[in-house]
């Protein structure tokens, strides 16, 4: 199986590396001097909790030419910068195509590429690129699919993914798991920029912390009153003391650790574009919902210049 990866930031590069050590067919497109880094040094990995480090010899390429054919091709970039890469891919031949990553327009994407297969993941890696390595923490997990009422891709993507160390988590109602994903993650990147990136300040922040949850039931409400599905299963129960608790927690950890900066402040500071871009892409949906979201209006303010 021929598989090209786009996109060799944190995420591309662990699924790259994870699908190349399987024994599969990998290439990964990058461009200017980190892709003169991969050609000559090769990928390393340096995983943050681990002394092992590991360097991946993947073919790279710097362009996608239409004849250039792969059973799969993984697009792993910035939720802004995928517009601009539909063109080029809907000239190549391949055939399944796979957006990772944060995506609150799925639909335009499949629209734009009707001869294409299009499916949607969301990869569990995070961390940092630095001059000659990526470093990271990933739980070599997964969750794909397609969007709601569309083919099942069941079959292929177990083919992808049987025999590697990726867990595949098939979710046929990408959709809606992406916007319930943007309603969870956006709050917590305006906590993000409010402490301009260090998170330890609201560690004892009771009031703040209740307000991100406040913020993502809010959010998620809104998407439940429009008729959408809640993402996945175990948010269902977000309105409960159980689930305010488990965030409650989760936030504790992240601000007190290096985990927050980890899993959140280091990609919401280098990536305020795409953090504005659902921002404003949830507020639409809010807007056209009518949905009444004061908590999360008051993070967004205080997340003052970032936003």
């Amino acid at each position: 199986m021929r598989i090209l990866v786009i996109g060799a930031g944190v995420i591309g590069s662990n699924l790259a590396a994870d699908l190349f050590a399987s024994g599969r067919d990998v290439t990964i497109l990058a461009r200017g001097e980190w892709a003169d880094t991969l050609e000559k040094n090769g990928l390393l990995i340096d995983p943050i909790f681990s002394p092992r480090k590991k360097t991946y010899r993947i073919p790279v390429i710097r362009e996608l030419r239409k004849e250039d054919i792969y059973d799969v091709i993984f697009v792993v970039m910035r939720y802004t910068q995928i517009e601009s890469l539909i063109p080029g891919l809907a000239a190549n031949g391949s055939k399944n195509i796979v957006f990772v990553g944060n995506n609150l327009t799925p639909e335009i994407c499949v629209e734009k590429l009707p001869d294409k297969n299009v499916l949607f993941g969301f990869s569990m890696a995070a961390g940092h690129r630095e001059k000659d390595r990526v470093v990271s923490i990933s739980l070599h997990k997964i969750t794909i699919g397609q969007l709601k009422d569309a083919r099942s891709n069941e079959q292929i993507i177990r083919e992808i993914f049987e025999g590697t160390k990726v867990k595949a988590a098939y979710q046929p109602n990408m959709g809606d798991y992406l916007l319930c994903h943007a309603a969870f993650v956006t709050p917590v990147a305006f906590a993000c920029y409010y402490t301009d990136g260090d998170l330890k300040r609201i560690t004892n922040n009771k009031p703040y912390l209740n307000r991100i949850i406040d913020a993502n039931v809010e959010g998620y409400t809104a998407i439940e009153n429009a008729g959408r599905e809640i993402l996945p299963d175990p948010d269902k129960d977000y309105r409960s003391r159980k689930y305010r608790r488990m965030c409650y927690t989760v936030y504790k950890i992240m601000c007190a650790t290096v985990i927050g900066k980890i899993c959140a402040s280091d990609h919401a500071l280098n990536a305020t574009e795409e953090m504005s871009a659902l921002n404003e892409g949830l507020k639409k949906f809010f807007e056209v919902h009518r949905a009444d979201c004061p908590n999360y209006r008051k993070l967004e303010k205080d997340a003052g210049k970032y936003i």
